[in-house]
């Protein structure tokens, strides 16, 4: 006998306590320990998935989502609900093409201190700033870019089952950002490799005798030298004591319109002594 459908979803009895589910850390409050994982929450809050996400936020304290895996462009859970069998909720972004990539990886490869801070475990501050220069967006613009679906009866997107798994994304993210950029592309392994290359390519440099410690020449620090290591063409071009600040990556403070460089230059300059 065939069943119609009256209009109504059928309901379900109560949630399925789950046993071994993976449980949210943060028990109260806002979910998200890093300023990345509370950013990607923003992102999706600003959709106006708010309320709906708050549905999601008991489910992810409870153990509710069985699993869940990440690769290229998709996060997949299964969560239980009120039915026997576990909803599968999956959440999709679109990944960065391979062009995208190769620039995304010249720009990191010529910042050592981010692939210093993500081997760390920890988001460089001004990323959204680097992607942003190149035209690119770390975490979604618009809604348009995730496509969220769950096998659940409920129409409403998110449903609780994906707002739990948005949650535990989250926290996924804090235990590692790579994980962001593997959600865009590229796997952690294969992104440090590329940058490994990058940075052996352009940044080598030959080996030289390692200095001996600041104690051992007290007597001669502040002598002035008669040979340089830096490699500034004209052997008989005089050395400026301002130079190094020419050798080092540009550092994102200003005042009063100054960058950093130009405010220390002077007192380097000072430095120099008469002749």
């Amino acid at each position: 006998m065939s069943e119609h459908w009256s209009g109504e979803w059928p309901r379900y009895g109560r949630t399925i306590k789950a046993d071994n589910g993976i449980k949210a850390r943060s028990q109260r409050g806002d979910i998200g320990a890093t300023w990345w994982s509370r950013r990607f929450i923003e992102v999706l809050e600003s959709f106006g998935m708010g309320g709906r996400l708050a549905r999601g936020r008991n489910y992810a304290r409870q153990g509710q989502v069985l699993s869940l895996s990440l690769s290229t462009s998709m996060v997949i859970a299964l969560v239980q609900g009120s039915r026997p069998t576990p909803y599968k909720a999956r959440i999709a972004i679109k990944s960065f093409t391979g062009a995208e990539w190769q620039r995304i990886e010249h720009a990191l490869a010529g910042k050592a201190l981010y692939a210093a801070k993500l081997l760390a475990g920890e988001m460089p501050t001004d990323i959204e700033s680097l992607f942003a220069s190149l035209g690119l967006q770390l975490f979604p613009a618009t809604q348009r870019e995730l496509t969220m679906d769950c096998t659940c009866p409920d129409w409403e997107v998110p449903c609780k089952h994906l707002a739990a798994t948005c949650y535990l994304l989250a926290e996924s993210f804090d235990n590692d950002p790579f994980e962001i950029l593997a959600w865009r592309g590229r796997g952690r392994e294969e992104l440090l490799e590329r940058l490994r290359t990058l940075r052996g390519t352009t940044l080598a440099a030959p080996a030289r005798e390692e200095a001996p410690p600041l104690t051992r020449c007290l007597d001669t620090f502040w002598h002035k030298q008669t040979t340089t290591s830096l490699n500034l063409g004209d052997p008989t071009a005089e050395v400026r004591p301002d130079a190094v600040l020419d050798q080092l990556d540009s550092v994102p403070i200003t005042v009063g319109g100054a960058s950093l460089a130009e405010l220390v230059r002077p007192a380097y300059l000072a430095l120099k002594p008469a002749d």
